[in-house]
């Protein structure tokens, strides 16, 4: 299956990881590299530069396909070392970077001149409009049922992705529900060059994360996630657990007036302990409503193989036989 998405990046078929914290290690990008997808470290997952290079290297070794690594620009008052990160992924040879959070502008000159292709996370049109102004590459266009931060207009995919395809030039990966053949078909239809998944790619056996994780992914069904930090405007999508009821309770008690610091024990530094500990009520971890699609464990192999099977199937048999062909 070729597309504008699989001809930029030179991969097989048209199915992105995105960045993930604790989940985006060089393991878990290898493993969607070798399927034929597209796989991204983490760099922030990494605490320096340094060890980042070392993931780089881990990866490469791993794999001879191409991967990127995700680097998500944070307005923190102490920002990590974006400087060295930046260096770390033109000196590993890495041909394409993943761009979440901040206007990725100050970077894109350097990047560009390494050769490496630029996908910036977006959740709207507007925004990515101004990624393709900017100069990015590829967007990845982030629907309001996505995991993590979906922003703050509440725009699903079914009525964003067409709004991206009627606005953009650049190519555009569909993030938030997706999770099967049907997921790629329907993106593609809408107007997508492929799709974007993390939710699904945690449950598979490779993902670096406890048992436990995975296991709380499949029991989950669409409508187990929530939504928490809108008063402070960085909504995020989460698996509902104990550490989410009280981040909610408190929400609701002290309304606009709402701090960082009041939530800060359940959203912070808190993925170490979910991830890696398996401690599911630690605090509150990223998680997307497509859990309700979310059955089975498989190798990264045996869901992309699927995923693409599923993909070929409908496109082929069910579409082909409504068209009258």
């Amino acid at each position: 299956m070729k597309t504008r998405i699989t001809e930029l990046f030179g991969i097989e078929h048209p199915i992105v990881q995105g960045g993930m914290h604790y989940v985006g290690f060089a393991g878990m990008a290898a493993a969607v590299a070798n399927a034929g997808g597209l796989g991204f470290v983490t760099a922030l997952s990494q605490r320096t530069p340094e060890l980042l290079a070392k993931e780089i290297r881990r990866c490469r070794e791993m794999t001879d396909k191409p991967f990127g690594v995700n680097l998500t620009l944070l307005p923190a008052v102490s920002a990590p070392d974006y400087p060295g990160y930046i260096r770390a992924i033109i000196d590993g040879g890495v041909k394409v970077v993943e761009t979440a959070g901040d206007n990725p502008q100050k970077w894109l000159p350097s990047l560009h001149a390494a050769g490496i292709k630029v996908i910036h996370k977006c959740t709207s049109v507007r925004h990515a409009l101004k990624a393709q102004a900017l100069g990015c590459d590829a967007v990845s266009v982030d629907g309001f049922e996505c995991g993590g931060h979906p922003g703050e207009d509440d725009v699903p995919n079914f009525i964003l992705l067409p709004r991206a395809a009627d606005e953009l030039n650049v190519p555009f990966v569909a993030s938030g529900g997706m999770a099967d053949g049907r997921s790629l078909v329907a993106a593609l239809a809408l107007g997508a060059d492929g799709i974007n998944m993390g939710t699904r790619f945690i449950a598979t056996q490779e993902a670096p994360v406890h048992e436990n994780v995975k296991q709380a992914i499949v029991g989950a069904s669409e409508l187990d996630t929530r939504l928490v930090m809108r008063p402070l405007k960085n909504t995020e999508r989460v698996l509902k657990n104990a550490a989410v009821e009280r981040i909610i309770q408190k929400e609701r008690a002290l309304g606009s007036s709402l701090k960082f610091e009041d939530i800060k024990d359940e959203v912070a530094g808190v993925y170490p302990r979910i991830m890696q500990d398996g401690s599911m009520d630690a605090g509150a971890w990223s998680c997307g409503m497509v859990v309700g699609l979310i059955q089975d464990v498989p190798t990264v192999q045996q869901l992309i193989d699927r995923i693409m099977a599923e993909a070929n199937a409908i496109i082929r048999k069910r579409l082909t036989s409504l068209a009258g062909a």
